[in-house]
């Protein structure tokens, strides 16, 4: 049984120590570069020689931070590269894929002259050339963070080019900071990142943005598959007259909870199954556009002169204008290319948009068009009047099979979302499982599944139509697609390092064109839209709350980040007291190995600083365990383990790298943490002794991090003899046949007296919502009976 131990933290907030990093440090959050482990060689420190009288005068790093730390975009070979690109015909397109099925319809509201149809054709095909080809698949796909994709990766992959967002102490760690110095950049590049590094307000406006893009694909997340598999299902009409509402929306749902019920599945397995649908939908809508051109009219084909687009807009006015809000349809799904892309590939969405699904679209149009030119009240139901006699039936079921299948699109950019915006501590940490041993982007996030589940049932229930759903369809995604253009804008100077004075012409020519489809998409507001705005609005307040409150947290803990040296010192009667600055009380000590569990990795754990100031006592051998995530299956053992030794004797740091498919924590883990610090002592006085050798024989001193592999029981028998040597290994042996403690923190926020009435509300949110979060220990693998929680209070 775990036992609680909590203190009223009364000590005022100390300086946070100098930051020797290149950049700014503040209380332990780090938000430029990131700090970098020195390299200094493990046979520079004479930790053992003159047994424990010597010991490091500051805490060793060696392992905090290695190369394979930092995420990187999987490198794929071509047969893994092709068979992505299959995959992601069946979930990325399905949402562009069905536009189709009513782009014509949602143009025009009467049957359509010619010079009108020539028009509307000719802004659809190059909507889908710029928006699409040119912005998303050539350019803003560019801008990935190691392989992340949507317009919150990019944010995050500015904050590692600028100093822009603060860092979580967990997170450091994990993150490569790239910023480039003032002389690799243009003049005016300079002038930008110095102007938005110095603003509060740019600063939170990309922040803004990022948060609200996010929110924006969640919202559109629980619409889009109630607006899909609802239309799919009403297109029984066509085969069934007088089919009952109250039919069409119970299978609507009946569908939505399977779809929703297959995802743990994972993203693989998946598209492994829709592929061939899209696939076939595609391929039919091309075939019946080849066929339309060569029978009815393939003057249509004019329409590639965008002379045609702007004659059209000009004639209408604000008919034409309005009426691009049925055009931008042919583009819906584009925010979900991008969100897809850790899913997949750059490459790969590449190949298979360019090779395969644009021109079986731009056919698709032009044969849709090629008909109603000759039969302009087909404009009504484009699809199924356009296909050819004796097709409607197989259309109809391929029709269905494909709009339930292009709910996928989004429902896998949500998963992609979650799991980013939780790495930058926009939102709690919610368990996020990875469904692949080969992708490692592919994951399923099971708490926003069935969330999603739950809200597109009941709009589908609410709704029951594709008429009003429609009309709250559309204005996220242009939303979506702006910020997209100003972030990537950003990247190209702050990352690619172009001349800003370059990019501004083709910021401009596509920051208009999303402005005017923008603005016509903004007139359905009052009509539905109104729904996925103020839901965005709701979820962009959380994630805004949740990382506001986590800054105050970090902040709160900056007094507690410093080195061990800081707390704890040695006498020279050899024993540990606190530093005079904490009091000077010399520690008593508890016979046994005491394990405090580190988030940080770096500098001190919280809890032992907590555990050792307020109970003024210490194990007699401590050791700080950090798990380290990173984003692979597997971890392989001679890159797992890395051990130093700290400032104060007998105090160790252990860092565990996994993958996700690793267990570490097991109720066996004491014994893997003995195993693994015996091993570092006698390494570590193996590599004293070579280094003692090599000096006297003149030969070369060996430097770098010390292998994983154990020491063989040889060499270890030839060292275990000297004195200090054989002493440290009898007190860790000693500590751990006695008994073995988890030392875990429990922290408790509490807000600081005489707070203005805004900001304390928000905290007292943000800690309600923080104190309903996973609990540590439930979810620990380890002997409840030597688990003991440290309980204290921080003031934010």
């Amino acid at each position: 049984m775990a036992t609680n131990i909590t203190f009223a933290d009364e000590l005022k907030p100390v300086k946070s120590h100098a930051s020797n990093e290149e950049g700014f440090g503040v209380g332990g959050v780090y938000n430029l570069r990131s700090r970098r482990a020195s390299k200094s060689s493990l046979g520079d420190r004479s930790t053992f020689q003159g047994s424990e009288k010597a010991f490091p005068a500051e805490d060793e790093d060696p392992g905090l931070r290695n190369e394979g730390d930092y995420r990187r975009a999987q490198v794929f070979s071509k047969r893994e590269l092709f068979l992505l690109a299959y995959q992601s015909i069946g979930v990325i397109y399905g949402d562009i894929g069905t536009s189709p099925l009513y782009v014509f319809s949602s143009t025009f509201t009467t049957a359509p002259n010619k010079a009108d149809l020539m028009g509307a054709l000719s802004l659809i095909l190059w909507t889908i050339f710029m928006m699409v080809t040119v912005k998303y698949v050539l350019v803003i796909l560019r801008a990935d963070n190691e392989g992340e994709g949507g317009t919150f990766s990019t944010y995050a992959l500015l904050s590692r080019y600028a100093n822009i967002s603060n860092r979580d102490p967990r997170e450091a760690s994990l993150v490569r900071m790239q910023r480039y110095k003032t002389s690799e950049l243009s003049s005016a590049s300079v002038g930008v990142r110095a102007t938005i590094e110095k603003s509060k307000f740019l600063r939170g406006l990309l922040k803004t943005m990022g948060v609200l893009a996010v929110s924006m694909i969640l919202s559109d997340g629980v619409l889009t598959p109630a607006q899909s598999v609802l239309g799919a299902v009403q297109g029984l009409n066509v085969a069934v007259e007088n089919i009952s509402k109250s039919t069409v929306v119970g299978v609507t749902c009946a569908i939505l909870i399977l779809l929703f019920l297959i995802q743990p599945l994972g993203v693989g397995r998946i598209s492994m199954c829709f592929a061939p649908i899209i696939i076939i939908w595609l391929a039919w809508n091309a075939v019946f556009g080849i066929y339309n051109l060569a029978c009815y009219d393939y003057t249509v084909l004019k329409a590639f002169n965008p002379y045609y687009a702007f004659d059209y807009l000009i004639r209408n006015g604000e008919h034409g204008w309005r009426s691009l809000g049925g055009v931008l349809l042919c583009f819906t799904g584009v925010e979900a290319l991008f969100a897809d892309l850790g899913a997949f590939s750059r490459k790969a969405i590449q190949l298979s948009w360019l090779c395969y699904t644009f021109p079986c679209l731009l056919l698709t149009y032009i044969g849709q068009a090629a008909y109603i030119s000759v039969h302009p009240e087909a404009y009504s139901n484009p699809f199924y009047n356009c296909a050819p006699k004796g097709t409607v039936i197989p259309s109809l079921v391929i029709a269905i099979l494909a709009a339930i299948v292009a709910s996928q699109a989004i429902i896998t950019a949500t998963f992609q979302l979650m799991a980013q915006i939780m790495k930058l501590s926009y939102f709690p940490q919610i368990e996020v499982k990875h469904t692949s041993k080969t992708h490692y982007g592919q994951v399923y996030v099971w708490v926003v599944n069935w969330f999603m589940m739950t809200g597109t049932v009941l709009v589908a229930g609410i709704y029951n139509n594709t008429t009003s759903l429609g009309n709250a369809y559309g204005v996220c995604v242009m939303f979506v697609t702006f910020f997209d253009t100003c972030m990537v804008t950003l990247a190209a100077i702050l990352v690619w390092k172009l001349n800003p004075y370059f990019v501004f012409i083709p910021w401009l020519i596509i920051a208009c064109m999303d402005g005017t489809y923008l603005s016509s998409a903004l007139t359905k507001v009052p009509d539905g839209a109104w729904f996925t705005i103020t839901l965005a609005a709701v979820l962009a307040s959380l994630f805004i709350l949740w990382r506001f409150g986590k800054e105050q947290q970090w902040a709160a803990e900056a007094e507690d980040r410093f080195p061990t040296s800081h707390f704890v010192e040695r006498r020279s009667d050899g024993k540990l007291a606190l530093t005079e600055k904490y009091g000077g009380t010399t520690l008593s000590q508890i016979q046994g190995m005491g394990i405090f569990f580190d988030k940080a990795g770096e500098t001190t754990p919280i809890v032992f600083s907590q555990f050792v100031r307020k109970l003024t006592t210490a194990p007699a051998v401590m050791v700080f365990f950090h798990l380290r995530p990173l984003e692979k299956p597997t971890v392989g053992p001679e890159d797992r383990y890395s051990v130093s030794r700290l400032a104060i004797p007998n105090c160790y740091r252990l860092i565990v790298r996994h993958g996700y498919m690793d267990e570490v924590i097991s109720p066996d883990l004491a014994s893997l943490i003995y195993e693994k610090v015996r091993d570092h002592i006698v390494r570590r006085a193996l590599e004293q002794d070579q280094s003692r050798s090599a000096v006297a024989s003149g030969a070369n001193t060996p430097t770098g991090e010390s292998s994983a592999v154990a020491p063989s029981a040889a060499d270890e028998s030839r060292v275990v003899t000297e004195p200090s040597i054989a002493a440290s290994l009898e007190t860790l042996e000693k500590a751990f046949k006695h008994q073995v403690l988890y030392i875990i923190g429990k922290e408790q926020m509490r807000v600081k007296p005489k707070t203005n009435i805004l900001r304390s509300t928000l905290l007292h949110f943000f800690l309600f919502l923080r104190d309903n979060t996973r609990n540590k220990i439930a979810s620990l693998k380890v002997q409840r009976d030597r688990v003991i929680e440290v309980g204290f209070i921080k003031d934010v």
